[in-house]
């Protein structure tokens, strides 16, 4: 019960935070879409965990936090925000970089997850 209660929490938790954050269109009102393409490493012998992509439309929330799929990370996760914080300020369309997991894992070293991302952001034609 205690489990399923942590959760609950953690799930009101990241709610608020994405609800602080506003929406893309608010925020970002010259961007039309962000597309987010992730490939999750760990370490060990199968290196990649799993590839994902994430499509960010206007309605969507401005939180741009990807959490750690290593299992038993605590505070960990992968934050893009300032990486499309600055593609919009400077207007750029695409950008590619190596993030690593600010969490840790009990007695490990904080190094034991790194994503590869790819963000290409779309802007809203001018009228």
């Amino acid at each position: 019960m205690a489990h399923k209660k942590n959760y609950v929490e953690k799930m009101n938790a990241l709610k608020q935070k994405k609800i602080a954050a506003g929406l893309v269109s608010e925020r970002f009102p010259q961007v039309s879409d962000i597309v987010i393409k992730m490939t999750y490493f760990r370490k060990g012998l199968n290196p990649v965990l799993m590839l994902r992509t994430v499509n960010i439309s206007p309605t969507a929330y401005a939180y741009f936090t990807m959490d750690c799929m290593i299992s038993g990370c605590t505070n960990g996760g992968f934050d893009l925000n300032p990486v499309i914080k600055e593609m919009v300020a400077n207007h750029h369309r695409q950008k590619k970089g190596t993030l690593a997991c600010s969490g840790k894992i009990s007695d490990l070293s904080s190094d034991h997850a790194h994503i590869d991302y790819e963000v290409a952001i779309k802007f809203a034609k001018k009228t």
